[in-house]
């Protein structure tokens, strides 16, 4: 449904995105992973039409976004948007007003979002009398007031406790399972990886990643071994193999790397010669693995590049 094609934009000579594109298909929990100063925001505030690209083109059902289009958006900025002196349900009732909601059907919204986000007793106060963490999660609702077609969440679970975490996350799942594109942006790897169908990673405003987390597993390649073995030295076995690279030790075994071409039976013979194993099971890598890896070649490439 959300599709950005070759998206560039630059800030003087500093390029934000440099030819950004992925899609983000209807009901998908999206995952919009990067360091500081990646891009993140800028490809949000584009498709928000908070900012415009210098190339490329952002589309949504298949035809370029207009402001009628945006209007049935929702976003949730990292900086906070909210009138601190407004109490929490007067804020979000307005808000949905600005969306063409009557006044009946945006008090009812407002009243049952704050209730869902545990802000049923505070949804008379000041926003600034809130936590930060509360504070969020009226942004939150803020987005969902008029309930949109596509959400943008920037950093959305950044302060949040772990019951606001789990909260937040459950209300973003029915709306995916609604039909409704999610993109969230997150710090928090195993966040992104427990809730998204995808992901993609940037650096440096370019894509160096993206599909569903087992996809970019299997593109990683690694053949990773957990093995433990009983004996004097669960170690040491390891270390005589050939095209085996020892990953990380523990008082019970080992994490393995193996080269293309090894046997992984083979390991697992070497392994039975030292004692009884206990363990012998493939490693799934984690996506701040994957990340790490990624980026760490995306730098490589961009350096020798430069170097050439």
């Amino acid at each position: 449904m959300l599709e950005l094609d070759r998206v560039t934009r630059r800030f003087g000579d500093v390029v934000a995105l440099d030819q950004l594109s992925f899609h983000v298909g209807r009901g998908q929990m999206f995952g919009f992973v990067g360091s500081n100063g990646a891009g993140k925001t800028t490809a949000m505030r584009i498709v928000m039409g908070l900012d415009d690209p210098n190339d490329g083109e952002v589309r949504f059902a298949d035809a370029p976004i207009d402001r009628d289009a945006r209007t049935r958006f929702g976003y949730m900025p990292e900086e906070r948007g909210l009138y601190p002196k407004t109490p929490a349900l007067r804020q979000l009732t307005y808000l949905g007003r600005l969306h063409r909601l009557d006044k009946h059907t945006s008090g009812d919204r407002a009243q049952a979002l704050l209730e869902r986000f545990g802000l049923a007793d505070r949804m008379h106060e000041p926003v600034e009398n809130l936590s930060l963490g509360n504070q969020q999660r009226v942004q939150l609702a803020a987005a969902l007031i008029h309930e949109p077609e596509l959400l943008m969440l920037d950093e959305p679970f950044s302060g949040l406790d772990p019951v606001g975490v789990d909260a937040l996350s459950e209300v973003l799942l029915e709306r995916a399972a609604g039909g409704v594109p999610v993109v969230f942006s997150s710090h928090q790897l195993e966040l992104v990886e427990r809730l998204c169908d995808a992901v993609a990673i940037i650096d440096a405003g370019r894509l160096v990643a993206a599909g569903e987390v087992e996809e970019l597993r299997e593109r990683n390649g690694r053949r990773l071994l957990r093995v433990d073995v009983d004996g004097a030295d669960p170690h040491a076995w390891a270390d005589r193999l050939g095209g085996v690279h020892v990953q990380a030790r523990d008082a019970t075994g080992v994490i393995l790397l193996l080269e293309d071409g090894v046997d992984d039976q083979a390991v697992l013979a070497a392994a039975q010669a030292t004692g009884a194993v206990r363990q012998f099971a493939a490693v799934r890598p984690t996506l701040s693995e994957l990340y790490r890896e990624v980026v760490t070649n995306h730098h490589a490439d961009t350096s020798a590049g430069g170097a050439a």
